[in-house]
């Protein structure tokens, strides 16, 4: 396995690390489809366990082993770089400061299908146009916790592989199958089609509480969530099947979004297979 230490932080080896936004590594033209960052041991450990590649390792010495051990168990220490620098290099690279001692460069892996996604989901989270990514990563924390079996991301929501969502979603993003679902009312079309019921999480006077939705809820149940602020889009609430709420108290009429998913989840948890 290559383990190069490295003390320059100009050094062209470490260009995938230096100043690079998000949103410039997966426009990246190499290698095809851009990359993403996971940052930590675990997060890093989970990417490689669902199968995504690494092109290299930044990471801090006392994280070495452990990021060697994960790599070769993954089949990968042979062709994958692991540069070992100082806790101030790091930060003069990213701009921060790498707590977590170890990022990877991931190869972002191609949307998978919709159909593929959907073939064995009995519940799944859709999440539409949410701008926030901690948020996104926390909806999808609440997916894999509470037994969604796949999460669908609009076209304009935040991108699931941001480094925040990554961190947030404790890695979670690898573990839950997702994709990108396409707009209203093609969506409606394609989950109807799978024989998919929607119901969206909203405040309507014709809304059904959770309770009484979760009690008869169908064999296989998509559950739109809308952004912050906004809520779901007018297409999204013709393209659904019901409305659903979440009874309320206090004086309070909703929850950040990935909270709601997470009552709403919760309650929609399907008996045992």
């Amino acid at each position: 396995m290559p383990v190069i230490e490295l003390t320059d932080p100009s050094d062209d080896r470490l260009a995938d690390y230096r100043d690079l936004t998000d949103v410039a590594l997966r426009r990246l033209l190499e290698p095809a489809g851009g990359l993403y960052m996971a940052e930590s041991a675990k997060v890093i450990g989970r990417a490689l366990a669902a199968g995504h590649q690494p092109r290299s390792v930044l990471v801090q010495q006392q994280w070495v082993a452990e990021i060697t051990a994960l790599l070769d168990a993954a089949g990968a220490a042979a062709s994958v770089p692991v540069y070992v620098v100082a806790p101030d290099v790091a930060e003069t690279l990213t701009g921060y400061a790498v707590h977590r001692g170890a990022l990877a460069a991931m190869h972002r892996p191609p949307d998978r299908p919709l159909a593929d996604v959907l073939a064995d989901a009995r519940t799944v989270l859709v999440l539409e146009d949410l701008v926030d990514h901690t948020n996104v990563g926390a909806a999808f924390r609440a997916a894999a916790g509470l037994g969604a079996d796949a999460v669908l991301v609009s076209e304009r929501c935040a991108d699931p592989l941001y480094r925040r969502s990554v961190r947030v979603s404790m890695g979670t993003v690898f573990q839950v199958p997702w994709t990108r679902l396409p707009a209203w009312p093609e969506a409606r079309d394609s989950l109807h089609a799978a024989g998919v019921t929607i119901a969206a999480l909203a405040l309507a006077d014709d809304a059904v509480g959770l309770d009484v939705f979760a009690a008869t809820r169908a064999e296989r149940v998509a559950l739109v969530m809308g952004a912050e602020g906004d809520g779901l889009s007018r297409r999204a609430l013709a393209a659904a099947d019901t409305v659903v709420t979440i009874p309320m108290a206090g004086g309070v009429d909703s929850l950040n979004v990935a909270s709601a998913a997470a009552v709403a989840l919760w309650a929609l948890r399907h008996p045992p297979r």
